[in-house]
């Protein structure tokens, strides 16, 4: 439990804040729109496969929020305390392990993730009738907040100045959220397109989100997501433990 001094921080920070009606709206901003946006434009009257576009949609909504609270909450909080106010480096002063502080950063990324999923849920269940969760889903989610949130400290701990994470942010965060069969299934893209979009882990996410149990695809996607989720984690932990500014 030597990681929950830096978790309980990281909580009592994101609890000022929560209650805060521009934070929790700048949260879900863009994923409302487009849930809406697409949801109730397109909603009942596309066919998806088996099912209405609302349906397919949702799911890929809750991914790309968990993605995008769980990475830039935990990459703008971090850079931000090394860069600016130097919180960081009292915490890695402290006798607190490495791969503790690594364990309690991450966890606050999930839950600021998680959160901000419980939202966009809510509002699909309240203006669509729809709960899209399902075991298999929500393993899927509990997945994406890690990789992301391991994600966002190795982000945080590279970049030289907060304007630096604007660059991963537009030029690899938000086109795998486009990408990744977020708004559409990739199913019908060219082969080569399909095959460079399943290089991207949300891509997987995504699969998981939308499956009903663990057949081979779903399985794939489970080994896929945790292999990228150690390797970020493992390499996270070691820029803190080197860390040196």
């Amino acid at each position: 439990m030597r990681w929950y001094p830096v978790f309980y921080k990281e909580m009592l920070l994101f609890k000022k804040k929560i209650f805060k009606f521009g934070y929790v709206f700048s949260s879900v901003l863009f994923p409302m729109l487009y849930l809406l946006a697409f949801g109730l434009g397109l909603g009942r009257k596309v066919d998806i496969g088996d099912g209405d576009y609302i349906t397919f949609l949702l799911p890929g909504v809750i991914a790309m929020t968990s993605m995008l609270n769980s990475y830039n909450l935990v990459s703008n909080s971090l850079s931000m305390g090394r860069l600016y106010f130097k919180s960081f480096q009292v915490i890695v002063q402290s006798p607190v392990p490495h791969f503790s502080i690594m364990t309690g950063i991450v966890l606050s990324g999930m839950v600021r993730g998680l959160v901000a999923s419980v939202i966009i849920i809510l509002a699909g269940l309240f203006i669509f009738n729809i709960f899209p969760l399902t075991g298999v889903s929500f393993l899927g989610l509990i997945l994406n907040v890690m990789l992301f949130s391991s994600m966002g400290v190795v982000v945080g701990m590279f970049i030289k100045n907060p304007e630096d994470n604007a660059v991963y942010t537009n030029f690899f965060i938000m086109p795998m959220a486009f990408f990744s069969g977020t708004f559409f299934p990739i199913d019908g893209l060219p082969t080569a397109v399909k095959s460079i979009i399943m290089l991207l882990p949300l891509s997987y996410t995504n699969i998981l989100m939308r499956s009903s149990g663990l057949d081979s695809m779903a399985i794939l996607s489970i080994i896929v997501l945790l292999a990228f989720s150690i390797a970020m984690f493992l390499y996270g932990a070691r820029l803190i433990k080197n860390y040196s500014e």
